[in-house]
């Protein structure tokens, strides 16, 4: 996530996938910057959002309202991708994240995911980023090894967590529900 630094506060509204925490985190403990600062094992459902400081009712209310339109889905994380520098887990199905990052972009349209620099919405949890192929190579293959003893990871997503690093590192800023409660 935080692969664009700057000195100003961000924000990012993800899912948290708990289940995958503890085989995750080693790894991204030593290749995952945003790891090291606080950001829990997830999915990207936007990224960056709104300036932390801009976070008011009203934006909360738009939140809410987008995701209770969409129901809470099951998923798995069976499958290691290789993205342009990054090693990843991708979630199956994939659709219900694209979803979710297509809603909260056409009701926030000054927001694009990861700033417009990607075509593609790739749903996906990091597991560490390298822009030296070779460093990148030698990580999947440390991961891989273990992956086989820890795949696949069933998790379930029903809320949509914004995070925030307005005080240092990312914590909980909201949570919200998926569906109706």
């Amino acid at each position: 996530m935080d692969r664009w630094p700057t000195t100003e506060p961000r924000s990012a509204l993800v899912v948290l996938v708990r289940e995958a925490e503890k085989f995750v985190a080693p790894f991204r403990a030593a290749h995952d910057p945003a790891a090291a600062a606080g950001m829990p094992a997830h999915v990207t459902v936007l990224f960056p959002f709104v300036s932390p400081s801009r976070v008011d009712d009203t934006i909360l209310n738009r939140l809410r309202a987008c995701f209770q339109v969409h129901q809470p889905f099951g998923f798995v994380l069976d499958r290691i991708k290789q993205l342009p520098g990054v090693i990843c887990l991708a979630p199956e199905p994939d659709d219900p994240f694209r979803s979710l990052t297509l809603a909260v972009w056409a009701a926030f349209p000054e927001c694009p995911p990861y700033e417009g620099k990607h075509a593609d919405i790739v749903p996906h949890l990091t597991v560490g980023w390298s822009t030296d192929g070779q460093v990148l190579e030698s990580m999947t293959l440390e991961f891989a090894a273990v992956a086989r003893r820890c795949l696949p990871i069933t998790a379930r997503a029903s809320e949509v967590t914004l995070m925030d690093n307005r005080h240092g590192p990312w914590t909980i800023a909201q949570t919200f529900a998926l569906g109706r409660s």
